[in-house]
């Protein structure tokens, strides 16, 4: 072994002890050599723990460290091994969306078969991996795993199986306090059984350390050259993925999701001079070990600090998401400029269409208040009927903000468009309406604030912050879509770990954020609705009176001057307009996803080209997704009721993989 290596090896050992030491030092009263006694004589430990500090050591403490050993090392291979088999380094167990499909597939698991949690755990995870796996592959193709479609493909993916998931959750909130804790990633031990559970099931492991190190290298050469070496290179590589899959399934069954370790651990090994496949699969390894132990002590270190338990899921998606920022930045190379274009349309619109779609508009909101789903002699059954003056106080303010969130959105994705020339762009894939969430979570976590009544102008402080921060990272790759959407899933990742935090804590605070989280006009108030539509009417107002200015800079800034437009003021008023819109839906309804995406793209199919049609039509469009996203919601499972963000999700999820496929097609 070169000196180098041995170094390099020996330096991250010594950094994993050292952590591990401190680990178990964190929050006890016992002496180093107290507990080094007690390690070195384990096999008696239970006669020698004769005391409370010395059974948190034995029990406690020290089959945590083995877990987070253990876990992190194998996402560590995993990742390497996947960002070897498809010579893309920003590829990972959470970026395939694979860690989604298995947290899914546990969540039915666990819900409707709970009696087969015990012996097919592992097995559903496995399974719900691989069909998310073949998914992601199909979206975007066998020849484009090397790119940026694949990962965009897995975060679609992630998205739709997300809002999946958190319906579940939602309409079986029995199992929610423990679904809660499992899927935020907690290293936790109440003795060995966890261990001795999981690691005989991470033996497979030793079958990749022996068999991948020459496939990958016949890989590098690439395929025509791996073939003529006689490598079978389809069932080759499904194999290796099919045990790495196997390895986070099982994972993912003893301690929950843990992201962005199997993605930093091969990056980081590279940086550190790794080159051989083997080398790269060693010592990602080690490294995955050593980042788990470290972010696992920060995360008993931080528990300790704020009186609340913070998972180690947590931890590591607050140090992982700024470090896929920076990979991303560094990484990105001219082929990852993935290219999209707004959808053709042979129809052309006019005033007298527009006038068509909000008198369509009108009825649809008539439809769902004179027909849905009721109880009568305990059978349900579909109705007309005039609504009471009972259920039309419950109805009309659920309906004004669907309307008002769903053509504030709309709007707010049209500016964003094309302000940064970007058809990709929608306040939720950015990270926009993310922002306002996490400001809104922050500050129910923090400062116990009623995330219901809540300021808009926290939220729009969010959504400014993280605006700022894409048109920052954006300038250097000119607003890529690619640069864009990545950092929007860095962004919501940080979104997801303070998400997480608070959903562990496992009080009555977690259901009521996570409730908010889902997007349901149910709790919205009377006065809160007003407010909503009055405050998105003046915004679209000034959307429109400013149309021009939009029109001008979708044309190029350099032409928007010479025409005399202030570009500068004329982008900040308006970016602060769409800041502004998603704040207020955001802090009156929760975060809705993909209308942002789905209505001007919509409008543009219809006709729509130019700004002042488009606003309007967008507008409407919104409008109508959500009224009737809400009214599914309400009768697809009565008497039992979805969010209408859900509803949406699940819709502009489909849609968002549809577009993906299309633009795959128009590349090849």
């Amino acid at each position: 072994m070169p000196s180098s290596t041995f170094i390099r090896y020996s330096l991250t050992v010594l950094t994993l002890l050292t952590f591990a030491t401190i680990s178990a030092q964190i929050d006890t009263q016992m002496t180093l050599s107290q507990q080094w006694y007690l390690l070195v004589n384990f096999v008696d430990r239970q006669a020698l723990a004769t005391n409370f500090e010395a059974i948190m050591f034995t029990e406690s403490q020290l089959p945590r460290i083995v877990m987070a050993v253990m876990v992190g090392a194998m996402l560590g291979l995993v990742g390497s091994l996947m960002q070897q088999l498809t010579q893309n380094p920003l590829v990972s167990p959470m970026t395939l969306g694979t860690a989604s499909g298995a947290w899914l597939a546990l969540v039915l698991l666990n819900v409707f078969f709970p009696s087969l949690v015990g012996q097919y755990a592992s097995v559903a995870a496995t399974v719900g991996a691989m069909l998310t796996l073949a998914l992601v592959i199909l979206i975007a193709g066998l020849r484009n795993l090397s790119g940026l479609p694949v990962v965009l493909a897995g975060m679609a993916v992630n998205i739709l199986l997300g809002a999946i998931a958190t319906a579940v959750i939602l309409l079986n909130d029995q199992y929610a306090k423990n679904l809660f804790i499992w899927g935020a990633g907690d290293l936790a031990q109440n003795g060995w059984q966890q261990v001795q559970w999981l690691l005989p099931k991470l033996s497979v492991s030793v079958l990749i350390l022996l068999l991948a190190p020459r496939i990958l290298a016949l890989l590098r050469m690439g395929q025509a050259g791996a073939a003529a070496r006689g490598l079978n290179i389809i069932p080759a590589i499904l194999a290796l993925f099919t045990l790495g899959i196997w390895l986070v399934a099982t994972s993912i069954t003893a301690v929950g999701v843990i992201s962005f370790i199997g993605l930093l651990a091969p990056n980081i090994a590279r940086q550190l001079g790794a080159r051989t496949p083997r080398d790269e699969l060693c010592f990602s390894m080690l490294l995955g070990a050593a980042v788990l132990v470290i972010t696992d002590a920060l995360a008993i270190a931080m528990s300790i600090l704020t009186f609340d338990l913070v998972p180690s899921g947590t931890a590591a998606a607050l140090i992982g998401a700024p470090a896929l920022i920076w990979f991303t930045r560094r990484k990105m190379g001219a082929q990852d400029q993935v290219s999209f274009s707004l959808p053709k349309s042979r129809f052309q619109m006019n005033a007298h269409t527009l006038l068509g779609m909000l008198l369509s508009l009108f009825a649809m909101i008539a439809l769902v208040l004179l027909f849905s789903k009721s109880t009568v002699n305990d059978a349900t059954v579909w109705l007309w009927t005039i609504p009471d003056a009972f259920s039309w106080q419950i109805q009309w303010p659920r309906i004004m903000t669907a309307v008002a969130a769903g053509s504030g959105l709309a709007v707010a994705g049209v500016l964003l468009q094309r302000l940064i020339y970007n058809p990709l762009a929608s306040p939720d894939i950015l990270g926009i309406s993310a922002g306002a969430t996490c400001a809104l979570v922050a500050g129910s976590i923090f400062v116990g604030l009623n995330i219901f009544d809540a300021a808009p102008a926290i939220a729009f402080l969010g959504s400014m912050t993280v605006l700022g921060l894409l048109l920052l990272l954006g300038k250097r790759h000119r607003y890529a879509p690619s640069m864009l959407i990545l950092t929007g899933i860095a962004l919501t990742a940080l979104i997801d770990a303070m998400v997480q935090f608070a959903l562990a804590r496992g009080d009555e605070t977690s259901y009521t954020i996570l409730s908010w989280l889902a997007g349901s006009t149910y709790r919205v108030s009377p006065s809160a609705a007003v407010v909503l539509i009055i405050s998105v009417l003046g915004l679209i107002a000034f959307a429109l009176a400013t149309s021009r200015w939009l029109t001008l800079i979708s044309t190029g800034r350099e032409f928007s001057k010479a025409r005399g437009l202030n570009v500068p003021r004329a982008f900040m008023l308006l970016l602060c307009c769409v800041a502004l819109l998603c704040g207020v839906v955001t802090a009156t309804m929760g975060p809705v996803a993909f209308v942002g995406l789905l209505a001007p793209h919509m409008a543009v199919i219809l006709g729509a080209k130019k700004v002042q049609l488009q606003l309007p039509a967008a507008a409407i469009i919104g409008a109508g997704l959500m009224v009737l996203s809400d009214w599914i919601g309400q009768n697809v499972v009565y008497p039992s009721q979805v969010a209408a963000g859900t509803v949406v999700s699940v819709v502009g999820g489909l849609y968002f993989i549809l577009l993906l496929i299309q633009g795959r097609r128009a590349t090849t």
